[in-house]
């Protein structure tokens, strides 16, 4: 009975494997092939990694081929930045500088660096520390000068920048599989002791160079005032002597047309001279003294007549010293002329 038993659950077991295996092995190659394939970003290393030993790096993005128990580390292969902290540094001038720097950097060995730092946590760590020191090392071998400066003669920046890139890069290439891209101070800053006195030796020194620049504007601006004054002498100078020749010439010329007006008809020409003399001086404004014997008064003169032919005229005195409005008008000899010209009241 027990023969038979045992019989008939060897045989079910057997039947019950040989429908399960085939279903199994079909799961098993389904596996196979999922965990053949693996994908690659472009911003990202494939190492693959059979029990714990590289096998190969894959740098190329797209779908890939590899074993199924190969397992797939990836790597980020952009730029990455780390920032160290700032950290106080002595100067060979016995100054302390505070400096923040900032380090660009890249995976270029993938299996260096899985080696080495494995994370990217631990390999800002390192490059932290490996920058710190040689921004130490650069930095303590120069004046505070070199990196503070208003003298680009002074100033040696970026010769201080550049040594502490070489010297991270080639360390940080060999031990960790990583190329740094730049190194550079992100901050530089005094400590808060001696801030204030760094601060007003600045201010005294700027004041110095703006007194000075002032000084030389001054100076400047006298001499071009003083430039200007001498080419203002000069042109006025000129001016004035070329104004004498054309007036000289404007008065020769004036009186050589009235010579020979004058030649031409004396009598007239005085004439002509009087009138415009009399549109000159006779106006409502103006009050005049003269002699009656005066030159000028000519054609104002008249022969008085005597008492017993004519009386006076209103307006006219005995003495003959005023002319009479209605007449052809004059004036008796030696009395002093008065001539009022207002308005439309004519001479009186």
């Amino acid at each position: 009975m027990s023969e038979e038993t045992s019989k008939a659950a060897n045989e079910r077991s057997s039947v019950i494997l040989r429908r399960t295996l085939p279903a199994l092995m079909l799961a098993f190659l389904i596996w196979a092939c999922v965990a053949a394939f693996f994908a690659v970003d472009v911003t990202e290393y494939g190492v693959v990694m059979r029990f714990g030993r590289v096998v190969r790096i894959v740098d190329e993005a797209g779908l890939h081929v590899k074993a199924p128990f190969d397992r797939v580390t990836r790597l980020d292969r952009r730029l990455l930045f780390s920032r160290p902290a700032g950290s106080e540094y002595l100067t060979t001038d016995k100054k302390n500088i505070v400096v923040e720097s900032l380090a660009v950097w890249r995976i270029a060995d993938p299996q260096r660096f899985l080696a080495t730092l494995a994370t990217r946590a631990a390999a800002e760590e390192h490059l932290s520390d490996i920058v710190s020191a040689q921004i130490g090392s650069v930095v303590g071998r120069q004046p505070a000068t070199a990196l503070i400066s208003i003298d680009p003669a002074q100033g040696r920046y970026e010769s201080v920048v550049s040594e502490i890139n070489g010297s991270v890069a080639g360390f940080a290439r060999t031990a960790y599989g990583v190329d740094i891209v730049n190194v550079d101070f992100r901050h530089l800053s005094l400590p808060d002791l001696n801030r204030e006195h760094v601060f007003d030796r600045m201010k005294a020194e700027r004041g110095r160079i703006a007194k000075q620049n002032r000084s030389a504007g001054e100076l400047g601006a006298r001499k071009i005032i003083a430039e200007a004054d001498h080419e203002k002498t000069r042109i006025e100078a000129e001016a004035t002597a070329e104004a004498e020749r054309l007036r000289a010439e404007g008065d020769a010329e004036a009186s050589r047309t009235y010579a020979a007006a004058f030649g031409e008809d004396p009598k007239f020409y005085k004439f002509l001279r009087t009138l415009r003399a009399y549109d000159k001086f006779l106006d409502d404004k103006t009050t005049l003294f003269l002699p009656a014997e005066t030159d000028v008064l000519g054609m104002l003169r008249f022969e008085a007549k005597p008492a017993a032919e004519e009386a006076p005229r209103p307006g006219v005195t005995r003495d003959g010293i005023a002319a009479s409005p209605e007449g052809s008008g004059g004036f008796s000899s030696g009395a002093d002329l008065l001539l009022q010209k207002k308005g439309g009241d004519g001479l009186r």
